[in-house]
């Protein structure tokens, strides 16, 4: 489908300067993923500069930590006490079977990789999508809310298509080297156009690729 590969590059065209995660800790990067679900960048940010002043973001600290300790310092995110179950069960179980080292899990071959994180409490394909993307440097397409709604918009899948559908068909689609751009400029395609509610299709830079499905 030429058209996928036509939309990520009139992205990068019009998106000269492009955000990438910086956090470099792939445990880190777990919890910032977990952090992130049902919120806003704000909030995650916050909720995350808040955990890490107050307890420190390892395995080993946070297998420790209370719940209710946890959730105090991620309050902001939202879902807190629910965030903080996840964060504490993750951590404790990175802990008794890797020794808290997650590089363990993002050494092995992409599909064990990724099966295995996906093995772990709280963690679903995006989470382990954007770890292996970004940290391990694996050749995968994490699919969030923005994705989705976007590939379906532009008919690249169906209205009913799920997560292993979306992935596939952008994973096929797009050079990987290429992938971490995707994935990035697709997310802020949707923040600032391609929106749930009053998406800009007038001023949309995209349009004349958009048979805008379901809009």
């Amino acid at each position: 489908m030429d058209r996928v590969w036509q939309v990520v590059q009139r992205l990068m065209q019009h998106y000269r300067e492009r955000w990438r995660p910086s956090e470099t800790d792939p445990f880190k990067a777990l919890v910032h993923t977990i952090l992130s679900q049902n919120t806003n960048f704000k909030n995650e940010m916050e909720a995350f500069r808040n955990l890490d002043k107050n307890l420190g973001i390892n395995p080993e600290t946070l297998s420790k930590a209370s719940v209710e300790e946890i959730a105090k310092h991620i309050r902001v995110a939202g879902l807190h006490r629910q965030k903080s179950v996840k964060i504490k069960k993750v951590a404790q179980y990175i802990v008794e079977k890797y020794d808290g080292d997650l590089w363990k899990v993002l050494k092995l071959p992409l599909e064990q990789a990724r099966r295995e994180l996906m093995s772990m409490p709280g963690v679903g394909p995006k989470t382990a999508d954007v770890v292996l993307l970004f940290n391990a440097r694996k050749h995968v397409i994490p699919i969030d809310r923005h994705i989705f709604r976007i590939s379906r918009r532009l008919g690249f899948v169906s209205q009913n298509a799920g997560y292993e559908e979306v992935r596939a068909v952008l994973e096929k689609n797009i050079p990987e080297r290429y992938y971490e751009d995707a994935h990035v400029l697709l997310i802020q395609f949707g923040r600032d156009y391609c929106r749930a509610r009053k998406p800009k299709c007038d001023e949309c830079f995209l349009s004349d690729l958009c048979p805008k499905i379901g809009v």
